[in-house]
């Protein structure tokens, strides 16, 4: 076969499956709606709500069958990077249905794909053995036999089952392809739901309950890094395409280092795209891991000034053909990591004087250093050096853990043994201050809705939200980037709202008078037959606003306070994000 580029592979797989009637649909940002992750981990996460039933593909794609190119992020593999294969981002390629076909059509587009599509040869395929609660795949060994393929392997639930780690979801056997000796496709078939309350994998016997779907599903991933490393030919994956323009900038390191850095930058740049910011939890603590991990080799090893704006360029230039996100975003990009590599640069010099005095480092001392002074792991242990042989990550991040244990406690102490008082996956709050200023953010969400279709059309759309005492995180589908003149329009009309003082209730109707009354509501998220209807304005027929809402909310706008948006940036194809405060 002729050398195919990641551009390529891209653009031959979308037009696959969109000859093959299934739906194109953009990748999500990284930062999922799902509030059940921290990150996005998988193409099947922006569908998860199809495959279970509460939301209509039909009515969204008009279709039951999609097909993405998702960007993915995993932490469980940071600290293996730097082998040949281990990533944190990644681009993942998927086809899914909900309903539309199962096995036999999802296993022949994936033959036909790999074959002819690629002109690559299928070395084998796996299958799941079988076990006390769920079948052996019989069906699928007879499909991949009658297409020719009779090199095939059977597994158990580690191998040969998906299921969503640690948490609750769609799952079934699956069967993977491998070519030249590497694991390329992994095809889900989405029979069963697995519930939060047990691991991942377990047994009947163990009391776990795999409860039957009532549709059935597929969910496919491909990563497109091994996919660019069979078809390119290439020994590892950072020798493709996708990477060797990357390499090209990083100083001459230990091949190990040159990886990290490497696949260090193309995550970092994506995060900081996508509207992460380094700070000390959640999403953000993994942005700062990453940034000062790369800080730390360059501190090292005297990398030139313009190290870090090289990477970012290259990045951007071999990515935002695809991804347009990372070229609008690209000064906040260079930005926010110069403001970090500065916060970063008074760690070490105050860090690293501490660090010397330690004759030895163990998790205990390596906390003390990370909290104290700010110091990260990876800094420990990189300049501890043979003090810091016997010092882990696992037994950091419990030392760590331990610390959050402390301080939830004392914050549950604080607040009268509440813990957090409001936890809708939407809003949270951990305390009557907290709760107070969410109030007042969730309504000022509804009321930035109604202007932003105001001001720019009913093409607006909610595409996910956020909300905590210091900001709201408002997703909605538009084209392009808002003017200037635009943000003022909304952020005045939203003001003009809060002053008038309106009355804010709500009206529990049935679904279908519900839409009658014009409200809104999220188009990915299937409603009960009954539901609440939030309205701002003296009467429901008259309200300025409408929604679809379990609430809670303010009684009126005047107690909101003065409206400000801090920042509009793109996460993805034509989906915008909007942050916003109130004071």
């Amino acid at each position: 076969m002729s050398y195919l580029s990641s551009k390529d592979i891209r653009q031959k797989f979308l037009e696959f499956f969109e000859k093959s009637g299934h739906k194109v649909v953009p990748s999500s940002s990284l930062i999922p709606t799902d509030p059940s992750v921290l990150l996005t981990t998988a193409g099947m996460q922006q569908f998860k709500p199809y495959f279970v039933g509460t939301a209509d593909p039909m009515q969204d794609f008009g279709s039951k069958n999609t097909a993405s190119i998702q960007k993915c992020f995993r932490t469980s593999d940071i600290d293996e990077v730097g082998d040949e294969t281990h990533l944190t981002f990644f681009e993942m390629l998927g086809n899914f249905s909900f309903g539309g076909y199962f096995k036999e059509e999802a296993i022949k587009y994936a033959h036909e794909f790999i074959t002819q599509e690629l002109g690559l040869k299928i070395d084998y395929v796996s299958v799941f053995e079988g076990d006390s609660e769920v079948p052996k795949d019989v069906e699928s060994e007879k499909i991949w036999r009658s297409l020719g393929v009779n090199e095939i392997k059977y597994a158990g639930r580690a191998d040969n089952f998906w299921g969503p780690t640690g948490a609750e979801g769609p799952c079934g056997p699956t069967t993977e392809i491998y070519v030249n000796g590497v694991e390329i496709w992994n095809i889900v078939f989405n029979e069963y739901y697995m519930h939060a309350d047990l691991p991942a994998g377990a047994s009947a016997k163990e009391g776990k309950s795999l409860e039957p779907l009532k549709q059935k599903g597929v969910d496919t991933g491909m990563g497109l890094e091994r996919l660019a490393m069979v078809t390119q030919n290439k020994p590892t994956i950072f020798e493709t395409d996708l990477f060797s323009p990357l390499l090209e900038k990083i100083p001459d390191l230990e091949i190990k280092k040159q990886r990290v850095v490497a696949d260090h930058a193309r995550g970092i740049i994506f995060l900081l795209g996508d509207g992460v910011r380094p700070s000390n939890k959640e999403a953000g603590y993994i942005l700062r891991r990453l940034m000062r991990r790369v800080f730390v080799y360059e501190n090292l090893h005297k990398f030139r000034p313009d190290f870090l704006e090289e990477l970012i360029k290259v990045v951007i230039e071999n990515y935002s053909h695809f991804y347009p996100e990372l070229k609008e975003n690209r000064n906040e990009i260079i930005n926010e990591m110069w403001m970090e590599h500065e916060r970063f640069a008074k760690t070490v010099s105050h860090g690293l004087k501490e660090l010397e005095k330690q004759t030895a480092i163990n998790a205990k001392v390596a906390f003390h250093l990370y909290e104290s002074f700010g110091l990260p792991y990876e800094v420990i242990k990189e300049m501890g050096a043979k003090r810091a042989e016997k010092l882990n990550r696992e037994e950091f991040d419990e030392e760590f853990k331990k610390h959050q244990e402390i301080s939830r406690a004392g914050m549950e102490k604080k607040f009268g043994g509440h813990g957090l008082i409001l936890n809708t996956g939407e809003l949270k709050a951990g305390s009557e201050e907290e709760l107070n200023k969410v109030l007042r953010l969730h309504t000022a969400t509804h009321l930035l809705q109604r202007a932003l279709r105001e001001v720019l059309g009913p093409e607006v759309k909610q595409a996910g939200s956020d909300i905590t005492a210091e900001r709201t995180r408002f997703d909605f589908n538009f084209s392009r980037k808002l003017t200037p003149e635009e943000i003022k329009k909304v952020e005045d009309l939203v003001n003009e709202k809060i002053k008038e003082d309106l009355p804010v209730n709500f009206k529990e109707m049935p679904k279908e008078e519900a839409e009658k009354t014009g409200a809104l509501f999220f188009f990915k998220e299937k409603y009960p037959d009954k539901v609440k209807v939030y309205y701002i304005g003296k009467s429901l027929d008259s309200a300025w606003s409408k929604e679809f809402c379990g609430g809670p909310h303010v009684n009126h706008t005047g107690v909101i306070g003065k409206f400000k948006i801090a920042k509009e940036e793109s996460i993805g194809a034509n989906t915008r994000r909007i942050r916003a405060t109130v004071n």
